[in-house]
């Protein structure tokens, strides 16, 4: 019995080392980041405190450990237990290799070189009109036939998140050439080609007649759509960031896939203060004239949308350029965000709790909370529509807000800003 015992205890204890290793190796990996930029010509200081060695393969980076400089070579080695120096004259890219003890490889951390950038924070509101590139499936329903009864004709065959481009070879881009060639063929089987994943596939429907002249493939679509946020910057080119995160499509929960769009002035006209559980959410008209349109929408990524300003936003002009501080200079502690939701654009207050330099989402590596009074009086913290609002910190852009909790509107998550600028 003793020595049942005795074993179980072993076990148990091996594999509780077996844990805190696992665990330890964990927060260690996690302690050295995916991915590093540095400005070309800059010294950029890391003090990473694992007992990590890396190695700069084939790079011309400059290496100071202790302010002693290391002369540039074909291999230069890195103890991350120590605080380190990277330099680099030239843009360019290259990799260190990280080795645990100096013996055991476990990461590799891509090394960008960029050229310095400054921009200007926005933090002003703007209406979004984006055409998907192709009609987007919502999903599938039930019609009813003119014999009175229920089908379902694209049930398991098209799917939500489709984009429907072609019928039987002919191009649809809009809902009403969608169902002029479906009312064209009539009770004919009709081959949609869609866009599926990333992936092109083509599937066959029959639609069911549900009026005179009138046929039906029962899927529920979109072609557009329109929406309220936030410009986190411009460049010196008059070209912009916006909102943090992308465009999505609320019933599908999937980015749109891009046609065309176009930026407009907005304004806000009302603000629903969050509570717990339920966030708030800013009330915007956006004037579609032409003579309100901002600018174009060319893109749309997991890090926000992007284009090109037709000209300086108003209530901009005199605004100053300022640098952009990358993940590296920032720290928790205070900072400040600009939004518009008073009517006047301002800076408020917040408290950078934690930096998460490798979270598996792309725009949620700053965590925050709204320490600002008037800004906690006015909206409960954070608000839908407040996204992209620049965050700085020590005088540089730094980040934009993102999303909110849930639970407690006070709290915010933000994306690093040279994840927006690294597109």
């Amino acid at each position: 019995m003793y020595r049942k015992f005795q074993k179980r205890c072993r076990w148990l204890a091996f594999a509780g080392l077996v844990f805190i290793c696992i665990f330890s190796f964990y927060l260690m990996s996690q302690s050295v980041p995916d991915k590093i930029r540095i400005v070309a010509g800059r010294e950029e200081t890391f003090d990473l405190k694992v007992p990590v060695t890396g190695e700069l393969n084939g790079s011309k980076a400059e290496v100071l450990v202790n302010q002693s400089p290391k002369v540039s070579s074909e291999e230069i080695r890195i103890d991350m237990n120590q605080a380190f120096t990277l330099k680099s004259s030239q843009e360019g890219n290259f990799s260190i290799v990280c080795k645990l003890f100096g013996i055991f490889s476990f990461k590799e951390v891509d090394v960008e070189v960029i050229n310095e950038e400054m921009v200007v924070p926005c933090g002003i509101p703007i209406g979004i009109y984006v055409k998907t590139d192709g009609i987007l499936a919502i999903g599938t329903g039930t019609v009813t036939g003119i014999d009175g009864m229920n089908y379902e004709p694209a049930y398991h065959l098209v799917k939500s998140g489709d984009y429907i481009k072609t019928v039987n070879g002919e191009a649809v881009t809009t809902k009403e050439e969608l169902i002029e060639k479906v009312n064209k063929y009539g009770t004919s089987d009709v081959v949609l080609g869609l866009v599926r994943n990333g992936e092109y596939t083509q599937i066959r429907v029959s639609p069911v007649q549900t009026g005179e002249e009138e046929y039906k493939i029962g899927v529920w679509v979109r072609d557009d759509m329109a929406g309220v946020g936030t410009m986190t910057y411009y460049t010196s080119n008059m070209e912009y960031g916006a909102l943090g995160h992308p465009v999505s499509d609320v019933d599908t929960s999937t980015m749109i896939q891009l046609g065309e769009g176009l930026l407009y002035e907005t304004k806000i006209i009302g603000i629903t203060r969050g509570e717990k559980g339920k966030p708030g959410e800013l009330s915007g008209v956006i004037d579609y004239e032409a003579r309100h349109c901002m600018g174009t929408v060319a893109g749309n990524s997991e890090s926000g949308i992007y284009g090109r300003l037709n000209q300086v936003p108003e209530g901009l002009q005199s605004e100053p350029f300022v640098h952009i501080g990358l993940k590296q200079e920032m720290e928790p502690g205070p900072a400040t965000i600009i939004s518009s939701v008073s009517g006047e654009r301002r800076e408020y207050k917040i408290e950078i709790t934690s930096l998460d330099f490798n979270s598996e989402s792309e725009n949620k590596g700053i965590q925050f909370q709204v320490v600002d009074e008037e800004l906690l009086n006015l909206t409960g913290g954070i608000v839908q529509g407040m996204s992209g609002s620049p965050i700085l910190q020590n005088g540089k852009l730094v980040g934009a807000v993102t999303h909110v909790f849930i639970q407690d509107s006070t709290k915010g998550y933000g994306i690093f800003i040279e994840n927006m600028l690294g597109r």
